[in-house]
């Protein structure tokens, strides 16, 4: 059995994996879905300190808390910089890494330098223009690749503004947690904001996977990503197994 520890991106909340979660949990999987700091159900917390560092600290206190062992730490788009950087911190705690049209950031280098330079731009100006300077308001889901009007209706009052300190933060990695496997998954049918990523993966020599899917694969298509999750996890369980015979 795998410990899942489920990281959502910008605007959501842990809930966005209720689709996901419980078909890991019917392949024998535990599942942990925690809500960052200042977002969805705790935006009550939201003020223009919460940046990386407090995402990152939420999921550490959830694995040390818990006590959580065998963890695959799976990060949603800004996420993927929270997964880099806690894997980093618990590398002995981590067995597997896995970025959903995430983030693939190395030491010294911060979400809003890995975006594509046009999607930057807007994201920094409509913090700027309609965020008070600190916020990025929410995107529509269409250019997420949301289209069937259920999800949006799902979708759309649960999201909230995000932090844009979480983006301008940089990550601070000492290389511990570089040894452990980690594995991309792209979401293919949008704008395809995350391509660079997936190829950086593949530089690593990662494993790439392909999602005909929106960037909201988690909510879109949850069947095919838990598969490919259930997938990872097993490809990890079989020589931990082994080497304990």
């Amino acid at each position: 059995m795998s410990v899942f520890v489920l990281v959502h991106g910008a605007w959501h909340g842990g809930w966005c994996w209720d689709r996901v979660s419980p078909l890991l949990r019917a392949a024998g999987h535990d599942v942990h879905s925690p809500t960052l700091t200042g977002l969805s159900e705790r935006a009550h917390l939201l003020s223009p300190a919460v940046g990386l560092d407090t995402h990152v600290e939420d999921v550490i206190r959830l694995i040390d808390v818990l006590q959580l062992e065998h963890v695959v730490l799976v990060g949603h788009s800004y996420a993927g910089q929270i997964v880099s950087a806690v894997a980093d911190r618990r590398p002995d705690i981590i067995d597997r890494r896995v970025y959903l049209d995430a983030f693939v950031g190395s030491d010294g280098e911060s979400a809003r330098d890995l975006l594509p330079e046009t999607v930057a731009h807007h994201w920094a100006t409509s913090a700027a223009e309609d965020g008070f300077g600190w916020l990025v308001p929410v995107r529509r889901l269409s250019v997420l690749g949301v289209t069937e009007q259920s999800d949006i209706d799902w979708l759309t009052p649960r999201l909230t503004p995000h932090p844009w300190k979480t983006y301008t933060d940089t990550l601070h990695l000492t290389g511990a947690g570089r040894h452990i496997p980690a594995a991309f998954v792209e979401c293919v049918s949008w704008m395809r904001a995350f391509r660079g990523q997936a190829d950086r993966a593949r530089e690593q020599g990662w494993p790439v996977h392909e999602l005909p899917t929106g960037h909201e694969a988690m909510v879109t298509d949850p069947g095919a990503l838990a598969e490919v999750l259930i997938g990872l996890a097993t490809d990890v369980l079989q020589p931990i197994a082994r080497s304990r015979e």
